[in-house]
């Protein structure tokens, strides 16, 4: 237990200052330990930077015993980040007759210092702590932890029994020590009742569900603990099966390709957009409509006269891999005049509730009791250990229900094939969690935290960029807008607009219709809104019309470069490269970054070796790149990147629609008979793809299973042959196709015979 003591006096030889150190030691004596402040600043960065303070006693005149600014903004700092932590205020029976009543409204307790004494106030405070403490935590995490405590010996799987198993051997014993006995004691099974049961969604863990829906505006919420790719496949297999048609976003993660496998929907396909960095747009609007859905319904071969046209499901990506968030409301007027049941994959956006800055860009958006039977039912998957705190594979399946909507018991039957009866209690407990940190103000603060750190990263980069083409001289840049309207309305550059403005108004970030920065053309007003926290850095070579500049620098070289120093990014394409600033984010986290990109420009500059920068690349391929220095080696890949035309061939091949020659099921059913075969590039011209065919990151389709890999010269091909001969001439710095093998340099693909 550990609480926070802010008063003026508590180091001074004075009566009010032995009657706080009087207090001090009373709380010492009950097992509390005491942080102290002297000055209102102190006390705020304490609140700040340790959340295992679990109570504030805060001198009403602390700094000024006029004004009471100073303890007024501690208290509101504190109520800005936690609402039930118990805040007393030091006065006396005649200053607080004086308190506003906003204030009134936000402390717990007086403290009386010269009127009552040290052992009857810190017999308030240790209530006031205890009751804290006792609904501090979610309901299926409480459980968990108070079941571990019991000591129980157990009968039951797992085998280890709390981990007693593995201390029976050296390398068991190590295991043990490594990850500590709280994991192990609460690594139960289901046989353990009193935590109830995932599958039935029962005792604690069902509560903690209701919980989670409550915290994320759903009508109900699901636990799933192995990824959004899992939750992905649980709602559209309780949702569309053979001989109905499912509307999906052509930018879909894999799990989307397995979903329609698994479920024998028929696909067809929103095509989405691509800009001169090949950063993945939104679906037009205009491919949302009814007449639009109703044509590409009709142009489908795979539309035969045993499906039903109708559609059933429509599965959109928000926000993109690389951060544009849909204007919901948009999304649902649009595509809710041609089917039932919208489906947002939020993998990477599970954070979008919990901040006005992308208020009605999520599917949860306002509040659930508004959601009308009338409206679409709408499902969300998120991804809590990406953007969250939480542990990996752990994620949430939200619901809303409207027309169509899928009820429990039906909607269990799903979830249950994809779930385990034996499932890790930990990712259940930190999705519990995650929803205990995002609820109530705490949500905001931790999102406001993520954004202000995002925004001063992206504007001083966006300042020495600034500065050194100012000078002649280069610098990455970020992808975002080049100017916006300050809080006084003026136009200025990015790196010139106030911080906190940019922090909090959606606008800054709102894409323009023909804005050249985006590079996605004419767009609705407000359809489309980059998010702050997924930032791209640009490295040069690319025009806005898509052509390359007369020199350029591979990010992947730059990738190479900062993984060296220790910094893992998240994507890299040709020119950009992409950061998420998520709620773990820190200052000191994204200042190594900025040195470290003054250093590469530095070196880049100086040609320095390549044996000096990139040592892991030299120890790997020396022969391959011996004597050359860095600035040679972006020079060579650039050349080859212009020579090959790998930029714009990849906004080629994403552009149009493969021909389906048959269902993604229907090739994977002769995928499992064996009735394939694997060829070359050159040997799969026109043949019928038997997997897909998915570079990534971001794992988003190039061909799916059953579609047609096109003419050799074809843009599909072209592609992947670009890719193959880069491949092959800069080993250490291939692509990652999944479906394609490489063999002797050469790329490998399974068709049907």
């Amino acid at each position: 237990m550990k609480i926070l003591l802010a008063h003026s006096e508590c180091a001074n030889d004075c009566a009010a200052g032995r009657l706080v150190r009087k207090l001090r030691e009373q709380l010492e004596e009950s097992g509390v330990a005491v942080l102290t402040a002297q000055t209102a600043f102190d006390a705020e960065m304490l609140l700040v930077s340790d959340p295992m303070i679990q109570a504030l006693l805060l001198d009403w005149d602390m700094d000024d015993a006029l004004s009471h600014r100073p303890a007024r903004h501690v208290a509101e700092t504190l109520r800005s980040r936690n609402v039930s932590m118990p805040l007393f205020l030091f006065t006396d029976r005649e200053n607080a007759a004086q308190i506003p009543l906003e204030i009134l409204q936000i402390a717990s307790d007086f403290i009386w210092l010269f009127e009552d004494s040290a052992a009857f106030i810190a017999g308030r405070v240790m209530a006031a702590l205890r009751h804290y403490r006792e609904h501090l935590l979610p309901p299926m995490f409480e459980a968990l932890a108070r079941f571990s405590m019991t000591h129980e010996y157990s009968w039951h799987t797992p085998g280890h029994t709390g981990g007693t198993a593995f201390m029976k051997a050296p390398a068991g014993r190590a295991f043990f020590d490594f990850f500590g006995e709280n994991l192990f004691r609460s690594d139960l099974s289901i046989s353990v009742g009193e935590l109830g049961s995932l599958l039935d969604h029962s005792g604690p863990i069902g509560e903690g569900e209701k919980y989670t829906a409550r915290v994320f505006g759903a009508h109900r919420s699901y636990h799933v603990t192995n990824g959004s790719s899992t939750s992905n496949r649980v709602i559209m297999m309780a949702s569309v099966t053979r001989g109905q048609v499912a509307l999906c976003d052509r930018n879909a993660h894999k799990s989307i390709e397995h979903a329609i496998t698994m479920s024998g929907a028929v696909p067809v396909y929103m095509l989405t957009t691509r800009n001169h960095y090949g950063i993945i747009g939104p679906i037009p609007p205009e491919n949302m409509t009814r007449e639009a859905i109703a044509r590409s319904i009709a142009e489908n071969p795979l539309v035969t006269g045993d499906v039903d046209p109708a559609p059933v499901h429509a599965i959109v990506t928000n926000s993109t891999y690389d951060g544009l968030c849909y204007n919901v409301e948009r999304v649902e007027e649009l595509l809710g005049q041609s089917v039932d049941r919208l489906h947002f994959d939020e993998a990477w956006y599970g954070y979008a509730r919990f901040n006005p800055m992308y208020e009605r860009r999520f599917a949860m958006y306002g509040d659930p009791a508004e959601h009308s039977p009338d409206k679409p039912t709408v499902f969300a998957t998120q991804s809590t250990h990406k953007l969250l705190a939480a542990l990996s594979q752990a994620s949430m399946i939200h619901v809303r229900e409207g027309r169509n909507p899928i009820s429990h018991s039906r909607f269990n039957e799903a979830f249950m094939m994809h779930a385990s009866t034996s499932p890790n209690y930990a990712i259940i407990a930190s999705n519990d969690v995650s929803a205990a940190m995002m609820d109530g103000p705490g949500g905001k603060a931790l999102t406001d935290e993520a954004i202000h750190e995002a925004v001063a990263f992206r504007r001083l980069v966006s300042r020495i960029h600034a500065e050194e083409v100012e000078r002649g001289e280069w610098f990455v840049n970020v992808w975002q807008p080049d100017t916006v309207k300050n809080a006084d309305g003026r136009e200025v550059p990015f790196w010139q607009a106030e911080e906190e403005h940019l922090a909090s108004c959606p606008d800054c970030w709102t894409l323009r219709s023909g804005d050249s920065w985006h590079g996605f053309g004419k767009l609705e007003e407000n359809y489309c809104m980059l998010d702050p926290i997924k930032v791209s850095i640009t490295t040069p070579g690319v025009r806005r019309d898509g052509g390359l500049e007369e020199w350029g620098i591979p990010a992947s070289v730059l990738t190479a470069y900062l993984d060296g120093d220790g910094i893992v990014v998240e994507k890299t394409a040709d020119f950009s490269i992409l950061f998420l600033f998520s709620i773990g984010v820190t200052k000191g986290k994204w200042g190594t970054l900025i040195n470290t990109l003054l250093r590469f420009k530095s070196d880049y500059d100086a040609n320095a070796p390549l044996d000096r920068v990139l040592p892991s690349l030299m120890e790997a391929w020396g022969e391959r790149y011996a004597g050359m220095g860095l600035r040679d080696l972006c020079a060579e890949m650039f050349e080859a990147m212009k020579s090959l035309r790998t930029t714009s061939l990849l906004g080629e091949a994403f552009s149009l629609l493969p021909r389906a020659d048959m269902s993604p099921s229907l090739a994977y059913e002769r995928l499992v008979r064996n009735e394939i075969e694997q060829v070359d590039l050159d040997a799969c011209a026109n043949r019928t793809l038997a997997t897909g065919i998915v570079p990534y990151p971001p794992g988003i389709p190039l061909l799916m299973p059953g579609e047609n890999a096109g003419g050799a010269e074809g843009p599909v091909l072209g592609y992947l042959k670009a890719l193959e001969a880069y491949d092959r001439k800069f080993p250490g710095f291939g692509h990652d196709n999944h479906g394609v093998e490489v063999k002797n340099g050469k790329y490998i693909v399974s068709v049907i015979r």
